[in-house]
């Protein structure tokens, strides 16, 4: 069963489309790799399925529902969590508060009823030793560590994961990846935008490739990566 199924949205800022008739589905549980050069349209399609920004035309549909009208807030508390790209955390809260008021305000519950679970998602993510520390002064690998940890802290169905390995050395986004590749062990789904092909392809099932607002291939990384067309658009190979 999907869980999330977008239909024909497309989406044009002025005389420039971002989003030109997009149509795929992710299964409950599975795994998403979206690819693409640099101004393809991949965050653009996060905040379409995030409800940060309104399709032209075209339907959202997520557990079921359709949400293609339905405001971000909603659209989280219904189970959709998603990292940025940039970290952006409360950086005069501690670590472990801002996973408080993610929690907390992402599933409509108190702190004392999110507590336990913020601690260990902590634990999950590798930051319980920096739990007291102002998130102001976390490095680069702690900030994106925090970012993943404020969106599992609601508790999310599916996740959207924004180049969360981007900016990292090697050791860090293995890490990183290991990490995410526990959470998705778990049952939670991903879409996962990212520069760092490896990284990507030791935990997806499929690959989307976007261009310039559209999909041009979704199937199989091995499959997706053989493409003659992909290889040329993505890598820049002239075939």
């Amino acid at each position: 069963m999907a869980i999330l199924r977008l239909e024909e949205v497309s989406k044009k800022f002025g005389a420039l489309t971002v989003a030109e008739q997009i149509s795929f589905a992710v299964g409950e549980g599975e795994a998403l790799g979206i690819i693409g050069p640099n101004g393809a349209g991949k965050s653009t399609l996060f905040n379409l399925i995030t409800g940060n920004i309104a399709p032209d035309s075209g339907t959202v549909h997520f557990c079921g529902a359709d949400v293609t009208r339905v405001p971000p807030m909603v659209r989280c508390l219904s189970g959709m969590g998603r990292t940025f790209q940039i970290p952006q955390p409360f950086e005069q809260l501690t670590v472990f508060e801002n996973l408080l008021v993610a929690g907390s305000f992402g599933t409509r519950r108190q702190e004392a009823e999110v507590s336990d679970r913020c601690a260990g998602i902590l634990v999950d993510t590798g930051l319980i030793d920096k739990a007291n520390v102002l998130a102001g002064g976390l490095t680069l690998l702690q900030r994106k560590r925090l970012e993943l940890a404020r969106a599992l802290a609601t508790e999310p169905k599916l996740l959207l994961l924004d180049e969360i390995a981007g900016g990292l050395a090697e050791g860090e986004y293995r890490s990183l990846v290991a990490t995410i590749r526990a959470i998705h062990a778990k049952g939670v789904a991903v879409i996962w935008i990212e520069h760092v092909l490896h990284a990507l392809n030791s935990v997806v099932e499929r690959l989307l490739v976007l261009h310039f607002g559209r999909v041009i291939g979704i199937g199989k990384p091995d499959e997706i990566m053989a493409s003659r067309e992909v290889r040329e658009i993505y890598l820049g190979i002239e075939i």
